[in-house]
């Protein structure tokens, strides 16, 4: 199954903000610094796309460089509860 270009913008959204919670609340990570820089300089690009404003975590992500995950909500509750559930597995 194809999946629309939204659907992949909240998806990166999603991996690089759940990684940078792990990364910097809880000094884990579970994917390896490339893929994490692959998913970011993706999404930097999916952002200028027309979709983007359409997409869940859009303000989030509005002036994301993808060179660090520090400086996002990194206390999003959703994102939170993912990252420890990611921990438990």
């Amino acid at each position: 199954m194809k999946r629309t270009v939204l659907e992949l913008i909240n998806q990166r959204q999603r991996q690089v903000l759940v990684h940078s919670i792990l990364y910097y609340n809880y000094n884990e990570s579970i994917i390896n610094d490339y893929t994490w820089s692959k998913f970011a300089k993706e999404l930097v690009e999916l952002m200028k796309l027309p979709e983007a404003p359409r997409s869940v975590l859009y303000k989030e992500f509005i002036g994301f460089k993808g060179d660090s995950g520090c400086d996002l909500d990194l206390c999003n509750e959703e994102a939170v509860r993912k990252a420890e559930q990611l921990l438990k597995w």
